[in-house]
């Protein structure tokens, strides 16, 4: 029987674990940092996610049999290299291969270099030349990137000249999001429905998960700032069989073998963020990691062992693996500080928890909580909790999730009312 140590804190991780907790082969499972739910399922220590040298000295106190490093930020800086150099074994990628998602400059030539469908774009260091090429394209929307990881916020989408001088400005000249905005992407806006397809792969076989569909604006109609997710539903109705057809073999085999043929073999999960647009679908963004929160109605549709997946990925035998998904439709319902995604209050109790922290019929991932001395959930983040159903049907899912989150009350919480909606429209 194993242990197993999950790094990351959020309510992607708690998916990750609440999914390992079902393996016949786990028998302890350890979490740094965690958070309030997860300290249900997993033993949680206080290192940080982002604390190599830490997680490197807990994993030596532990001896856990896998270290499985879910964030973005640790996996571009490195962790799994620190970790496998000490002996051991690990899910998620070497830094060489996170630079997918690291980097924007470098994923964007990747695709230009094997012929993997995105948006045109150019990358700039100067505000005065991206501010010209601006002015010459005249044409808006145009989308904005910050070179680095930033949180998921690192994306402007310019309504017009003004929004996109702005963003410039922000981005180069007063480093908005520090030095990963010091070198920007503009490219071309793309129009049709989005995708997010998360892919099990050890870098020769790749394996999609179930498609879904995020909600990335703070409130209902996709109003508001961009978030790091409101809700998420899966499937995704626009993602037909013959659009994942193409897909694995103009997106995902090409993605693979291009990392290999740079040296940069990727073994984990490799997200990718499509849109399908009227000329076939294209990739908007790489991630090296689960998404969040893709992962919290990815994770309870999957009919196989989690923990035999990452072995089989870290083993280089993902196509000995038989991977299955259960019928029917996932939702889930992002519950929010108020004042998310700018600044919110932490530490205001909640109500409407069971012990396990679930409602009837739902489970409750926690994004931001912690409990204090008596046991109490308590929000400790922006997203506080994604409130997630399946049922036979997107519409049992979604009705079921919000009669969770009806449930729950905190001082300013703040949920989408629309969750899946689109969804609903294209499968009528």
């Amino acid at each position: 029987m194993d242990k197993v140590l999950v790094v990351g804190g959020g309510g992607r991780e708690h998916a990750i674990i609440t999914k390992l907790a079902e393996s016949p082969l786990i028998e302890k499972l350890y979490c740094t940092p965690g958070n309030g739910g997860i300290s249900k399922y997993a033993e949680c220590f206080g290192v940080g996610a982002t604390d190599i040298d830490g997680v490197v000295q807990l994993a030596k106190q532990l001896q856990p049999d896998m270290v499985v490093v879910a964030p973005d930020d640790p996996l571009v800086m490195g962790m799994v290299d620190r970790l496998r150099a000490e002996g051991f074994r690990t899910f998620g990628p070497v830094a060489d291969a996170a630079i997918i998602e690291g980097s924007k400059v470098f994923s964007k030539e990747l695709m230009k270099k094997f012929n993997i469908p995105t948006a045109y774009y150019e990358v700039f260091t100067e505000s005065e030349k991206a501010i010209n090429y601006l002015k010459q394209q005249d044409s808006y929307p145009a989308v904005i990137k910050a070179d680095g990881l930033a949180l998921g916020k690192g994306v402007i989408i310019a309504q017009n000249e003004e929004e996109a001088i702005k963003a410039v400005h922000d981005m180069i000249d007063e480093l908005k999001f520090g030095k990963s905005s010091a070198r920007i992407v503009i490219e071309e806006f793309l129009t049709g429905p989005e995708v997010s397809v998360l892919s099990f792969t050890d870098g020769n076989t790749i394996v999609p998960m179930i498609s879904s569909m995020d909600h990335k604006r703070a409130l209902d109609g996709d109003q508001g700032l961009n978030t790091g997710g409101m809700g998420t539903v899966s499937p995704n109705p626009y993602y037909t069989e013959d659009i994942a057809k193409e897909c694995m073999e103009k997106i995902f085999l090409p993605t693979v073998s291009a990392m290999k043929a740079e040296g940069r073999t990727f073994e984990g999960c490799l997200y990718f963020g499509l849109m399908l647009t009227p000329k076939g679908p294209k990739v908007i963004e790489y991630n090296c990691r689960f998404g969040d929160p893709e992962t919290q109605v990815v994770l309870p549709m999957l009919d196989a062992d989690l923990y035999e997946i990452f072995n089989a990925i870290y083993d280089h035998k993902l196509d000995q693996v038989d991977i299955k998904w259960h019928e029917g439709s996932c939702a889930c319902v992002v519950m929010a500080s108020g004042g998310y995604p700018e600044s919110y209050p932490k530490g205001i109790p909640m109500e409407g928890f069971d012990d396990m922290g679930q409602v009837e019929g739902c489970f409750v991932y926690h994004a931001g909580t912690k409990l204090d001395d008596e046991g109490r959930f308590l929000t400790n983040g922006g997203r506080v909790i994604g409130v997630t159903a399946k049922g036979s049907t997107l519409r049992e899912a979604l009705d079921t999730a919000y009669k969770g989150v009806d449930k729950i009350s905190f001082e300013g919480a703040h949920f989408r009312k629309d969750i899946g909606q689109r969804a609903l429209k294209a499968l009528n």
